[in-house]
């Protein structure tokens, strides 16, 4: 999507040094999951939208591992070290060190705003460069601004300062207009403040808002921008905010999907990665998570009660109580109730995994069948083959995994044990309760059962006194009754 702001040197600044204490985690706050992104991921994400030239993110708690996220998600982007976290406006001015040459407009967002739109960051950048201004504050009307830096305006209207809550009179602490942690500024306007900012406060830090008052003080036009949305400017400081940010995300991902022709059955049980992808006229069904780089298809119905993680599903394909990794699902396939499909599974149009099957690194041609019951590991099966219940391939002898080919409808009988490498030929049958190791000829019969034998009256001996005695020697005596009758 393309958004409509004038073109100018621009840079992008993400914060993302600190530690969170209060998420109680090993892992950065700004590395923390949410629908298919981190944190960081989704502010990244939104931050295109400002059409930067560079983008600097400033990393400072356990650098090494946002860096090396950073180098996943996004490779064009500078890491700057903060090695002391003192304050928001230092974080800025070592940013702005790393880079002396640049010029234009510099954005600063915070790296815990996930819920950020592009469309509100490209809108923000445009009212500021339309304006001319020193710098332009995200703002954004809250029911309850505990704990949040509010917006001081003038008699007039316009910006007077920003000031954080623990430094606020308590006339400042009723104003229900926050600071969003999110900005525009001219970036000589920008250097020029930060070389002013005192250590004068509560916490003893560079405070990037008390930028907004020295460029008020010397004349330089000062605005703020209301976001459309409050929600959009949440952070997340716990896992109980973390928790209630993913509610709002799913509600939005699941709106706009519905909105765009998908059916979602009970969308408040509906997990959707913002990087998955529908078609119009898909159906998900309750308590069902798509996840990562998931598709799925037109007409294709996907749960209830399913998980897909980087699957494809095919057009007109049903996906049933179903588990399901790295896998392709064809058009007009099925699938499930209570399958496993795990990396590897590709299954043709039309073709069939029933209930309680396991797959693995395992094709299924086009009308294939596993029914019910069985294990498919290493396998290829070929179109409008059977396979029946409680078939094992078995491709694992320890130390090396094998494969196994089945061949054209072929018929595999139930509780049969193909022991990879092996081949089963085109039109071949294999009879039920057979381990099969050597190749089964295209048109033959592969048997391997030992002669049935029947030891009359064993359990009257070997188990007396049991129900299984008592049982036989009942019908036993049935019988003779209507032998002499």
């Amino acid at each position: 999507m393309e958004y409509s702001v004038s073109q100018t040197s621009r840079t992008v600044v993400v914060l993302a040094a600190g530690e969170g204490k209060r998420m109680k985690s090993a892992t950065p706050k700004v590395l923390h999951p949410l629908l298919g992104r981190t944190l960081v991921g989704h502010v990244l994400a939104a931050a295109t939208a400002a059409g930067a030239d560079r983008t600097i993110v400033v990393v400072g708690h356990k650098a090494e591992q946002v860096e090396a996220h950073l180098a996943e998600i996004a490779p064009e982007a500078t890491a700057v070290l903060q090695a002391q976290q003192n304050g928001t406006g230092h974080a800025v001015r070592i940013a702005l060190e790393a880079a002396p040459d640049l010029s234009g407009t510099v954005v600063v967002l915070n790296g815990d705003v996930p819920l950020l739109r592009a469309e509100t960051v490209a809108s923000l950048v445009a009212a500021h460069e339309s304006q001319a201004r020193g710098a332009t504050v995200l703002a954004a009307e809250v029911p309850d601004p505990a704990g949040l830096g509010r917006i001081v305006r003038d008699a007039s209207g316009n910006l007077e300062r920003i000031v954080e809550e623990r430094d606020a009179s308590p006339r400042e602490r009723a104003i229900r207009e926050i600071n969003a942690g999110i900005y525009a500024f001219d970036a000589a306007a920008l250097r020029e403040a930060l070389g002013k900012l005192s250590t004068d406060n509560d916490q003893g830090e560079e405070y990037l808002t008390d930028v907004f008052g020295l460029l008020a003080s010397v004349g330089r036009a000062v605005g703020v921008f209301v976001a459309p949305d409050a929600e959009e400017t949440l952070g997340c400081n716990d896992r109980a905010e973390l928790a209630s940010l993913r509610a709002l995300l799913r509600d939005r991902v699941n709106t706009a999907w519905m909105r765009s022709g998908v059916s979602i059955l009970d969308p408040a049980t509906t997990w959707i990665d913002v990087t998955v992808s529908l078609e119009p006229d898909a159906v998900v069904d309750q308590n069902s998570q798509l996840v990562g780089s998931t598709s799925v298809a037109a007409g294709a119905v996907v749960g209830p009660d399913t998980t897909l993680i980087d699957t494809s599903v095919g057009a007109g394909a049903t996906v049933l109580r179903t588990h399901s990794i790295g896998a392709e699902v064809g058009p007009a396939a099925s699938v499930g109730p209570f399958s496993f499909l795990r990396p590897g599974t590709r299954l043709a149009r039309k073709s069939k995994v029933g209930g309680f099957v396991e797959t693995k690194n395992a094709e299924l041609g086009e009308g294939a069948k596993v029914p019910h019951l069985s294990y498919v590991g290493d396998a290829s099966i070929g179109a409008q083959a059977n396979i029946g219940a409680g078939t094992i391939f078995a491709n694992y002898d320890g130390v090396r995994k094998s494969r196994t080919t089945v061949g054209e409808a072929a018929f595999v009988g139930s509780d049969t044990v193909l022991i990879a490498p092996v081949e089963v030929g085109p039109g071949a049958y294999v009879a039920a309760g057979s381990a099969i190791a050597q190749e089964v000829p295209s048109g033959s019969l592969g048997v391997t059962r030992a002669e049935q034998r029947n030891v009359e009256g064993w359990t009257s001996r070997r188990r007396p006194g049991t129900v299984s005695a008592a049982a036989a020697e009942r019908f036993a005596a049935e019988g003779d009754g209507a032998a002499a009758e």
